[in-house]
């Protein structure tokens, strides 16, 4: 059957220009697709029909079997702390991109479509049958739409597919496909593949190119800087909320500063900086408190990519480089507390103060930040029982926060564990979760309370 032509202008920019960096590559055939959620918000905002994705042309487009040939991606990752330079989409593909409004982190306002367990691509690897499961998929389309209304920069989700495919992971499952939007999909790895080619020009090309579309008019070492304070500020935020990512390989760390595959990810009732919940992190590599060094290694390594970039003389550039990367401990401070005072109005003095009581008190984040909304209110006592630390209380309403702008920058509603695993399973449950934690400064209740997290883990969904 022939392909019709679509109903909107497709670009295929990254393709074109780093052809190095890409396989073409289709989804494969699904036995009975069907939308199961749609973010039409989004797609509106992109100048997509909502109705002409949900229609059979718009279905195969989304599954990355439409009439424009998609393309996985190639990239490498230190994948906990190990090297792997052969890595790539091996389950997902890249659409192509299309034109909408610009961003801090998306200045040109083009934006990636990318399918994810679409099937097998020529990144496979081994034992790998590039599908992903349908309870997978619309968890990362809950924590992605979540972040994003919390503030956090992240990629959103444009749809989700049920393929009507059993696949076994823990156990039987629907197959499903996510589709996301980003700012890109340049990766810490994509700079690890780039730098490892013996492709001449490709490491400066792929460097260009991300400085063009993401820090426009930065030179290599600019660029570094900027991905450094964008992700910085990502991260930041992550310790605000109480997020655990689960996963930071340099593969998982964007060059947008854009949070980026929400896999075996969750939010922290009870604050302890030790907190993971990760059933592939068995050493806690990646647990909550341990996020901004491994951001700061993340880091490292990237620049190490760069380094042919940024001086011809090696010495000179290490150099450069080590000095860059001394200046990211001062850097993530100065982002926690612009974070903190942002959104909890929390004066830079008392700082340190708070998080002290939070590790003291080991209270629930999100419920203790909440509190402070009361005290502002001039009702400290929820405060005084969750931090026990009246002294500092006492001085964070001295310093007079303002309770009605509070009530807009400190949220209600997180996706918490316990609700997300039961709403995956139940598709009115998980519209009124999905609704909830959208609408996260807005008063719901039946979503405010902590469910526990004792013996709780997290699958990838691979």
């Amino acid at each position: 059957m022939t392909k019709k032509p679509l109903p909107f202008e497709l670009h295929n920019d990254f393709a074109q220009r780093l052809p190095q960096m890409v396989t073409a590559s289709r989804g494969e055939e699904q036995p009975v697709p069907r939308i199961v959620a749609l973010n039409e918000h989004l797609a509106a905002e992109l100048g997509l029909d909502p109705d002409w994705l949900r229609s059979e042309d718009g279905i195969e487009f989304l599954l990355g079997r439409g009439a424009v040939t998609p393309h996985a991606m190639a990239y490498a990752g230190f994948q906990f702390g190990q090297y792997n330079p052969a890595m790539g989409d091996g389950r997902a593909l890249l659409l192509g991109e299309v034109t909408g409004p610009t961003a801090a982190h998306n200045p040109t306002g083009l934006w990636d479509l990318h399918a994810k367990g679409t099937g097998l691509t020529p990144y496979s690897r081994y034992g790998s049958d590039g599908r992903g499961t349908l309870r997978s998929m619309l968890r990362e389309y809950l924590f992605s739409e979540s972040m994003h209304a919390l503030g956090v920069p992240t990629t959103r989700s444009l749809a989700v597919l049920a393929t009507g495919r059993p696949i076994q992971r823990q156990m039987v499952e629907e197959a499903g496909v996510l589709v996301r939007v980003a700012a890109s999909h340049i990766r810490v790895g994509s700079f690890h593949f780039a730098a490892h080619s013996q492709v001449p020009g490709l490491l400066q090309r792929l460097a260009a190119y991300t400085s063009e579309r993401h820090y426009p008019g930065a030179d290599f070492r600019e660029l570094f800087t900027h991905v450094m304070e964008a992700q910085a500020a990502t991260v930041a935020g992550w310790m605000q909320l109480g997020f655990i990512h689960g996963v930071m390989n340099t593969d998982n760390t964007t060059l947008s500063g854009e949070t980026i595959d929400y896999g075996p990810c969750a939010f922290m009732e009870s604050y302890d900086p030790n907190t993971w919940f990760s059933s592939i992190d068995t050493q806690g590599r990646y647990r909550f408190g341990r996020q901004p060094d491994m951001l700061g290694w993340n880091l490292a390594r990237l620049v190490e990519s760069l380094l042919p970039l940024i001086d011809d003389s090696p010495d000179t550039a290490l150099t450069w480089a080590q000095e860059a990367i001394d200046t990211f401990a001062d850097r993530f401070e100065k982002a926690r507390r612009v974070e903190a005072l942002q959104h909890l109005q929390l004066p830079e003095e008392l700082f340190q103060d708070y998080n002290a009581a939070l590790v003291q008190a080991a209270p629930d984040l999100t419920q203790a930040n909440r509190s402070l909304v009361s005290a502002a209110a001039g009702e400290p006592a929820a405060a005084y029982e969750l931090l026990k630390d009246r002294s500092f209380v006492d001085a964070y309403c001295a310093s007079s926060p303002d309770a009605v702008l509070l009530e807009r920058t400190v949220p209600r509603v997180i996706p918490r564990p316990r609700l997300v695993e039961s709403a995956l399973g139940d598709a009115e449950e998980f519209a009124r979760l999905l609704h909830a934690t959208t609408h996260p400064f807005d008063a719901a209740p039946e979503y405010e309370q902590p469910g526990g997290t004792e013996g709780y883990l997290t699958y990838c969904g691979t």
